[in-house]
């Protein structure tokens, strides 16, 4: 069996700079190359229901578990509905207040104030700071502050509030997150654009929907002086908190292929050497009805037999329906399921976001700790929205997969009949290390099943045609005509 490996975040964890602070939020700090800019100004901007008030929460209770005192004013939400969605979430707030580790601030406006106009941010700052000489509170987080200038209804007046606000945190030094409201596309009203050029650090929050499918996505705009990664990230609001999923190295940290292991067809494993191998990837393509599924089920057994963990992720079938069809090739699953060596998880596609597919895959190889990965099929990923989201579905969950040793086994259904050419039909060939090709050919009046392997890496496999067929035994695979140097 492959040793214990590293969690992700241990795999993943950047060092931290003397000049950032760790969010310690799951994801993010990798994508930031630490954390966000100490002293400074970071703005988190986005749409209605982005996460942005919740990102900024978790901010300062990360902050406030770690023992660092930390401050969330919000001119949006009470005090009262602050702890509520926490509470949601797990995070109990109220024993960081009593130990003077959190303090919440809900700026109420005078209504009187406001139709005098009679109001600015002097009066707020001035409780902060005594909060905060009072808490030796270091991180602060600003929720909606345009929620609060916009009543004063005089563009020049909300940019000098703002400016000041930025300078006030400055001359403190103080790490503060300020969220912004955005459009539905993320971008600002054009009075607030010069928010972006204030700010040491822009992260955009999006949440958009495609095919009927909504997804969320983050992406860090600027960071003065600092690396960080550019790319859009999906991330999910999880019933812990904030989720991100980056792929941010630089270079590959794929661990090399390693023993073989078997196929469950003693037949196969001859034409390929062996077997599978150890951390690598393998898809089984072809049209329907040719077996793939049969020879991942097949697969399945094998392992769990020899006491190795498998996870099964299936798009297209439930548990029942998958152990029913099982019962005609004879393969039973059901004692390796109730002995908790199989972990079955099957939802539609079409149930949610790509991020939250990922994150329930991620959590479930967390807690289970797969030797084998089998996911039936890559091509019901599609549905999840777009190609593209298929594509970064699949590519970070092989990823993570290559990182931890754990061997992928993929099934793919070809929409037609050339399927040399389609192959996965996602871009995923070159992190795919074999790619057996099933098929169905009519032969004098009839069907007849064809394998073939197209490539294996590192192996000297048969390059011919074999005929298989499945029976009540399971799948009968011939090997006539392959030599052991048949390449």
């Amino acid at each position: 069996m492959r040793p214990q490996a590293q969690s992700t975040e241990e795999q993943s964890r950047p060092p931290q700079g003397k000049h950032k602070v760790p969010t310690r939020i799951s994801g993010l700090d990798n994508i930031l190359a630490g954390g966000v800019p100490k002293g400074a100004l970071t703005l988190l901007r986005g749409g209605p229901g982005t996460g942005k008030t919740m990102l900024g929460l978790e901010f300062v209770y990360r902050s406030a578990l770690a023992g660092r005192p930390g401050v969330f004013l919000s001119f949006e939400e009470r005090e009262t509905a602050l702890r509520r969605y926490a509470n949601n979430l797990g995070w109990d707030l109220e024993s960081l207040e009593e130990q003077g580790l959190l303090i919440l601030i809900g700026a109420h406006l005078n209504p009187d104030a406001i139709f005098s106009g009679d109001f600015d941010l002097r009066g707020i700052l001035a409780i902060l700071e005594n909060k905060i000489a009072a808490s030796g509170a270091r991180e602060i987080v600003i929720d909606a502050p345009d929620v609060f200038l916009r009543l004063l209804d005089h563009t020049a007046k909300e940019r000098v509030e703002l400016h000041m606000l930025n300078e006030w945190l400055r001359n403190r030094d103080l790490t503060a997150l300020m969220t912004v409201k955005g459009g539905d596309n993320g971008r600002f009203p054009s009075q607030y654009n010069f928010l972006d050029y204030m700010a040491d650090c822009v992260i955009r929050l999006d949440q958009r929907t495609y095919e009927q499918v909504a997804t969320r996505r983050l992406q860090v705009l600027k960071y003065r002086g600092s690396s960080f990664g550019q790319n859009e990230y999906p991330f999910g609001i999880t019933p812990s908190g904030f989720r991100i999923i980056p792929i941010t190295q630089a270079n590959l940290q794929h661990r090399g292929l390693g023993e073989p292991v078997s196929s469950g067809i003693s037949a196969l494993d001859t034409l390929l050497e062996g077997g599978y191998r150890r951390a690598s990837c393998t898809l089984l393509t072809g049209g329907s009805g040719t077996g793939k599924t049969t020879f991942a089920c097949s697969f399945a057994r094998s392992a769990t037999a020899q006491g190795e963990r498998v996870l099964y992720l299936d798009f297209e079938e439930s548990w029942e329906a998958l152990t029913a069809t099982m019962q005609s090739p004879g393969i039973n699953l059901q004692g390796a399921y109730d002995s908790g060596m199989l972990r079955f998880i099957s939802n539609l596609p079409e149930s949610q976001g790509i991020e939250d597919h990922l994150i329930q895959a991620f959590a479930a190889i967390e807690e289970f700790q797969p030797d084998f990965l089998i996911v039936d099929a890559i091509s019901a990923c599609r549905r999840m929205g777009a190609d593209q989201s298929a594509f970064d579905y699949l590519l970070r969950l092989i990823d993570i997969c290559k990182q931890r040793g754990i061997t992928t086994l993929l099934t793919n259904l070809t929409a037609n009949s050339a399927e040399e050419d389609e192959i996965t039909g996602i871009d995923l060939s070159s992190v795919i290390d074999t790619v057996l090709i099933l098929r169905n050919r009519e032969c004098a009046g009839t069907m007849q099943r064809e394998l073939v392997i197209l490539k294996s890496r590192g192996r000297n496999h048969s390059m011919r045609v074999h005929n298989f067929a499945i029976t009540s035994q399971g799948i009968g695979l011939s090997v006539q005509g392959a030599q052991p140097h048949d390449v």
